[in-house]
């Protein structure tokens, strides 16, 4: 029996944890996410009827609506307890509206609640302190979600017309897109400088040894490039050999070292990536499951506080909570005499949350690994540590310089050391270094006193080259869009995700490169929509979008003027030539795809045809996309791929990646990509089979030739298995990999049959199995961490919708037998005999009445019937026929001249479609008619052959 309280939440693994802290008066059930959104077609947003917004229900959304449906009969109250973040109070708007338009909450209180960790005490504060949906955040959300639509199916359709090959452009995925040409245009112009430093070992009287490193020469202080080359710090050396140095200054002080702030969503991503080698989107998967619970020894807890947040704020019980975990383990002296305070420093942050933090900082990681599968107990493990840090004493370190001189002071030499005296925060975490900075060591220094004489030892000149600045990796790429005001927490995954899917980047040993054709779209966008892809534009954008959420502003007011001035910019392309398109991309990207530094050995423009020596290379565009070809055309036709001679083109860039080996058959494990997919494989690719040999006729016992026998010598194909929906490439390292080869795995046995269950990846993506059931894994659950629990819960719901009657509709009118609705694998549907039909998306099962039934029976047996090229009257025939015996009755024979017209027709109709003529089935009697003629050929064979 339903409570009179409905909680409505997001995930049901939220759903299962929640239930348990609310007493028998609640029912807890699942929206599943966003259950309406924007038609992915023209006119869902209409700017010309001031903006207005046409919403449909999710594909998957009707059954999750009519669970809360059935749930909310007989309720007095609904709580709406989505995500704390702007994306949570949409999903909670979208449900009240949807909810009130279906006349499911007339008469009913309708409230909103937020927790930002799901323990016990949150969600029961939370349901003590209910309050209305936010209409500013949820005109924020409207406002986002307009310019995202609008800008994706308004400068698409250009980009497919003007730049063929193109996918779509998106408002901020372009932006993104952006820095990584950039910064890859920076290191193609990038030129190496040589420079020279010189390091001289010493050792002091009481004989320690140290080095130090020329700072000084004839009284002028050395910058970088002071010595540019071989012969300057040959020359400097020259220098330093005779002298004769001693300590000429030393400088001691002592330094503190502060620990860095709780995590929010980004630097959770960038140390993640840093650490742990998890990419955006395995972290925030990995951080959903720890935040929607857990089950410890029976109990389900949240185990980490909401995981999107621009806050670094923690609350006054974490704060004490931490502070009592650090006294117990590392002592007083390791807590600092006053709370530590942070405040958010990252531009336009909004949240007003806390930082992600455990829901309870003494449960610790060791605690709990039992219950953790392997990522959740790592992440789990840096939050932990990275929270308890960021409330400890500061680390003290005793830093010393020294200056060693010639008796002259013509020469001088420096050498710094730091020794950590308190480790403070030290002791539990260190954060990592920007990526491309080197990292810092410490270096002790002996102890040294001015004037003292030391002895000189080696003298080694070393040369080095500027680096130019490195590719981005997930970590620096979302700091920096961070740092720009580029997008939001709840973004930065899903940002860098459609860039890879839609192959403008790819991703190599953690760096992102711009495709050439992601190149090709940012240059295009630069040259005619420049505004909309400035950094400071976007980041204007965002703060507008802030100021929404604020109420500070008329959501209205910001699409109006956006449009305005975008939708201009657009009609402005509409008499753009490909030839305007063509000399703007190759002005851009010409010394990309044509570099003059990088020489063949022949010394010519690398612009001249190959092929006719005359014509010039430049950017074309077909069809297919982009290409290079010879200005020549039609007279010289050379074309090649739109690609950099002597690299890597886009095949060799998604070609395969090595993970590792396998420790128990020692054979390489990668990660590849086929027609169907990404895929994980065991052992290399089977090598080419040689040709077999000619066969070989053997003598029978009788004197006659037996039949040469084909002897198949097929390699056995490497073990594979398709990497699961959502799981990039990228986050996949050896070990997650070896666990999906490891496939199907034993989850444990069912409480009441005692059968196993197992999880595995088949032909539709991730399942269990118990016994002959199969049930399908839902995108919340993960394959290789679901527990027991769940996959009885899921076989359950499998059980209960296979054991539901199905619907009756009434008797078919003709033959009287029922018609039925049901629901199956791809959706809802209605049964006649054996015929089935899929019910439109677009059509309400519920209001589906009998004759709409029949209509789409009707129309699905046409349509049997003409592929089968049967009238449909003896297709329909035939599946009336099959109720009864559960066969279809035996159809008439054609006449045989009849069938043999038909075939010849078909031969001839594949021979001019260019296939390979059907191998048609003899008839009896031509088979024996064949059979002498056969035996006399079989015997003409081998002197035909000898012939």
């Amino acid at each position: 029996m339903p409570g009179s309280n409905v909680v409505i939440v997001e995930s049901p693994a939220k759903a299962k944890t929640i239930n348990k802290y609310l007493g028998d008066d609640y029912t807890v059930v699942a929206s599943f996410g966003h259950v309406r959104d924007l038609p992915a077609r023209d006119g869902s947003v209409r700017p010309d009827e001031d903006f207005a917004m046409e919403w449909e229900l999710g594909d998957r959304s009707k059954r999750h609506i009519d669970e809360i449906a059935r749930a909310l009969k007989g309720a007095e109250r609904v709580y709406l307890a989505t995500d704390p973040d702007r994306e949570g109070e949409a999903i909670a708007w979208h449900l009240s509206e949807l909810l009130r338009e279906k006349h499911l909450t007339d008469g009913l209180d309708v409230q909103r609640v937020t927790f930002n960790e799901i323990t016990k005490s949150a969600v029961q504060a939370a349901m003590a302190a209910p309050r209305a949906v936010s209409q500013e955040l949820v005109e924020a959300y409207l406002a986002r979600r307009a310019l995202d639509y609008l800008v994706g199916f308004t400068l698409s359709p250009v980009l497919w017309r003007k730049l063929p090959g193109s996918k779509s452009a998106g408002r901020v995925q372009s932006v993104a897109l952006r820095l990584v040409c950039e910064r890859e245009a920076e290191i193609e112009v990038f030129k190496p400088q040589e420079y020279w430093s010189i390091g001289v070992g010493f050792t002091t009287p009481g004989g320690a040894a140290f080095t130090a490193q020329l700072t000084q020469l004839d009284g002028k202080k050395l910058d970088k490039f002071a010595l540019p080359n071989q012969q300057a710090a040959e020359a400097a050396v020259a220098r330093i050999r005779p002298q004769a140095f001693a300590v000429s200054k030393v400088e001691r002080r002592q330094a503190r070292r502060n620990p860095a702030p709780p995590f929010t969503t980004s630097t959770l991503q960038q140390e993640a990536s840093r650490k742990l080698g998890f990419g955006a989107t395995r972290t925030m998967r990995t951080a959903q499951r720890l935040y929607e619970g857990v089950d410890i020894g029976g109990e389900t807890v949240g185990l980490i506080t909401y995981m999107r947040t621009d806050g670094v704020s923690l609350s006054a019980e974490a704060i004490d909570s931490a502070r009592a975990v650090i006294g117990q383990t590392w002592g007083d002296r390791y807590v600092p005499a006053t709370p530590r305070v942070y405040k958010t420093a990252a531009k336009n942050a909004q949240e007003a949350h806390e930082a992600v933090r455990p829901t309870d900082l003494s449960r610790r990681p060791e605690a709990v690994a039992a219950h953790l599968g392997q990522d959740e107990l790592r992440l789990y493990e840096l939050v932990w540590k990275r929270t308890l840090a960021s409330q400890m004493e500061s680390a003290v370190l005793d830093q010393v310089a020294v200056d060693l001189a010639s008796p002259s002071k013509d020469v001088v030499l420096h050498a710094t050391g730091s020794v950590v005296v308190f480790d403070g925060f030290l002791k539990v975490y260190q954060e990592d270094r920007d990526e491309g900075d080197d990292e810092q060591k410490e270096n002790r220094l002996p102890n040294m006193e001015e004037g003292d004489a030391l002895t000189r030892g080696e003298i080694a000149p070393e040369q080095h080259f500027t680096q130019p600045p490195p590719r981005y990796s997930e970590a620096s790429l979302v700091k920096k869009m961070e740092e720009l005001g580029i997008g939001r927490p709840s973004t930065y995954a899903s940002i860098l995700q459609v860039l890879q899917d839609r192959e403008y980047v790819r991703i190599d040993k953690r760096r992102f490169y711009p495709s050439d054709r992601g190149r090709l779209v940012t240059a295009f966008l630069k040259n005619f929509f420049h505004r909309y892809v400035e950094y400071n534009f976007t980041a204007e954008l965002e703060n507008k979008l802030d100021e929404i959420s604020d109420g500070r502003i008329d959501w209205k007011v910001v699409l109006r003027d956006f449009w305005k001035a975008f939708h201009v910019a657009v009609d402005g392309t509409k008499d753009l030539t490909i030839t305007q398109v063509l000399n703007a991309l190759d002005e851009e990207l010409g010394s990309h795809f044509f570099p003059t530094d990088r020489k063949d050995g022949t010394g010519h423009d690398p612009r001249t045809c190959p092929a006719c020596q005359e014509g010039r290379l430049g950017l074309k565009l077909g069809k297919m996309g982009a290409f290079i070809g010879c200005s020549r055309y039609p007279e010289c036709r050379f074309t090649r791929p739109l690609a950099v001679p002597g690299e890597e083109g886009d095949e060799a860039q998604e070609g395969p990646r090595e993970l590792g080996t396998d420790p128990e058959t020692g054979l390489p494990v990668s990660i590849r990509r086929g027609p169907y997919g990404a895929y994980i494989q065991l052992g290399p690719p089977p090598a080419p089979a040689e040709p077999p040999p000619p066969p070989v006729e053997e003598p029978a016992a009788d004197g006659k030739k037996k039949k040469a026998k084909k002897v198949k010598d097929e390699a056995p194909k490497p073990k594979r298995v398709s990497l699961p929906k959502g799981m990039a490439p990228a986050d996949v390292d050896l070990d997650t990999a070896l666990r999906l080869l490891g496939l199907p795995r034993l989850i444990g046995q069912h409480p009441e049959t005692k059968e196993e269950i197992t999880a595995g990846i088949g032909r539709f993506g991730p399942y269990l199995k118990h016994g002959s059931t199969y049930k399908s894994l839902t995108a919340d659950d993960d394959v290789l961490t679901i527990g027991i629990n769940r996959a009885v819960d899921l076989l359950a719901d499998a059980a209960k919708k296979a054991s539901a009657p199905a619907k009756s509709l009434g008797d078919h009118p003709k033959t009287g037998k029922p018609i039925t609705m049901g629901s199956g694998r791809f959706g809802p549907y209605v049964k006649h005999g054996s015929v089935y039909a899929s019910i439109p998306k677009a059509t309400d099962p519920e209001t589906l009445g009998l004759e709409q039934a029949l209509e789409l029976l009707e129309a699905k047996v046409a349509k049997d019937a003409a592929k089968k090229g049967k009238a449909p009257k003896e297709a329909e025939a035939k599946a009336e026929g099959s109720e009864e015996t559960g066969e279809a009755k035996p159809a008439k024979k054609a006449p045989a001249k009849k069938a043999t017209a038909t075939k010849t027709a078909a031969k001839a109709a594949s021979k001019e479609d260019g296939d390979a003529p059907v191998k048609e089935k003899a008839p009896a009697k031509a088979k024996a008619a064949a059979k002498p003629k056969a035996e006399k050929a079989e015997k003409e064979a081998p002197a035909r052959k000898r012939a």
